[in-house]
């Protein structure tokens, strides 16, 4: 699967991806520094209307946001592996609690520490398309 997009539309292809995530919980975003990110991550965040500031957590490495859905108050981590060097440094910050919990997970740099990623960890691919959009890939069918 492969979705092309722009700022203009990115509210809608994140609602889509929400839409077929079924009952994944871990997803790994792999793209170049600067690539969006974060941006579809905010988007994504947005989707689920978190009640805290989606930011990215490069330094923090760990963010945690609220929401609520179906009635219910849910959480959903937003971890940055980038200053991380190894596996052994993810364990060390806590990743695995979160990784291996029932809360939704949303990984950048994931390639810094690929061993401690559970089964069932979807993978998605942003690259830049041109100036203004983005290509965003993974095995899965999102239509």
């Amino acid at each position: 699967m492969e979705l092309k997009f722009s700022l203009d539309d990115i509210k809608e292809i994140a609602t889509r991806f929400w839409k077929v995530a079924g009952d994944t919980k871990v997803f790994a975003f792999h793209g170049e520094m600067g690539v969006g990110k974060t941006t579809f991550i905010h988007a994504l965040c947005d989707v689920k209307a978190v009640k805290d500031a989606v930011t990215s957590p490069t330094f923090s490495i760990i963010n945690e946001y609220s929401y609520t859905e179906n009635g219910i108050d849910r959480k959903i981590f937003h971890l940055d592996l980038y200053r991380l060097k190894n596996e052994e440094e993810a364990i060390r910050a806590g990743m695995e609690d979160c990784l291996y919990g029932d809360n939704i997970c949303l990984v950048e740099w994931p390639d810094r520490a690929p061993g401690i990623f559970p089964p069932g960890t979807r993978h998605i691919y942003i690259e830049i398309a041109d100036s203004a959009s983005r290509k965003l890939r993974t095995d899965d069918k999102i239509s």
